[in-house]
């Protein structure tokens, strides 16, 4: 631990599990005051946060009321880390427009609702860092079957790079993290789904996975968290409006 974040104050959606609970222990460690987020309340059993609290990403009245209670109790946002995601399988053909819809309410639309709840506190104080989470799958580079996923992650870069240009002069940064395949429990979830629907075995999914990645490994949710630390940091205070990627290779 280095304290690179001591003295401020980080919210995180999505932290129950995977990056976001890695960014949140890792912001933690450094020395910032946490409120930890998720739709599953009970996933933020452990953490040292500040506050831990349910929250539904989708819910615009629940976020704007998260947003009151956070700067009556802790102050104005130093940082906002938005997490929360949706990994839609299948090409065009496969997706509806629930589907479409969906994926687009959760990826795309409740950072919106995020960034439009707390960047005002941010620009009272002058000073803020945000950092979405995209993915490498998004504008960078298209795989099979990830129409509606690659979709939501390439308008998360066109979003973040867009609050970053509105507000450069006003203190506020934005940048975008573009993991490739990490290892997580939502993985964990589609290697088992597409394992029954194609009557394979779960080490052979997994394997396919791997295979992608030019490392010849998956990636961690603490090698993510590392990238979010920075991002955060004043140590990227000439940093904003990028596309960062911890993808192993995946975009060479």
């Amino acid at each position: 631990m280095t304290n690179r974040l001591q003295g401020k104050v980080a919210l995180i959606t999505a932290a129950g599990q995977g990056i976001g609970r890695a960014i949140a222990e890792a912001f933690i460690a450094e020395g910032a005051g946490v409120v930890a987020t998720d739709l599953a309340e009970d996933k933020l059993a452990g953490l040292k946060a500040k506050k831990c609290s349910k929250l539904d990403v989708r819910a615009t009245n629940d976020i704007e009321a998260l947003a009151r209670d956070v700067a009556g109790a802790l102050g104005p946002l130093d940082i906002l880390v938005n997490c929360a995601g949706y990994v839609h399988h299948g090409s065009i053909l496969d997706c509806g427009d629930r589907d479409w819809d969906f994926s687009f309410d959760l990826n795309v639309k409740s950072m919106h609702r995020m960034i439009k709840a707390f960047l005002p506190a941010m620009l009272e104080k002058k000073r803020g860092s945000i950092v979405n989470i995209s993915s490498a799958v998004s504008s960078i580079r298209g795989v099979p079957n990830r129409y509606a996923y690659g979709a939501t992650k390439a308008a998360v870069i066109g979003l973040t790079k867009a609050v970053a240009a509105d507000f450069i002069k006003q203190g506020i940064r934005s940048n975008a993290i573009c993991p490739g395949t990490i290892e997580s429990p939502s993985l964990d979830e589609r290697v088992a789904m597409l394992a029954k629907e194609t009557s394979r075995t779960l080490d052979a999914v997994r394997a396919d996975f791997v295979a992608r990645q030019p490392m010849g490994r998956l990636g961690t949710p603490t090698e993510v968290a590392a990238l979010a630390v920075f991002l955060a940091s004043d140590e990227a205070s000439y940093i904003t409006g990028q596309a960062h990627l911890v993808d192993g290779g995946m975009a060479l």
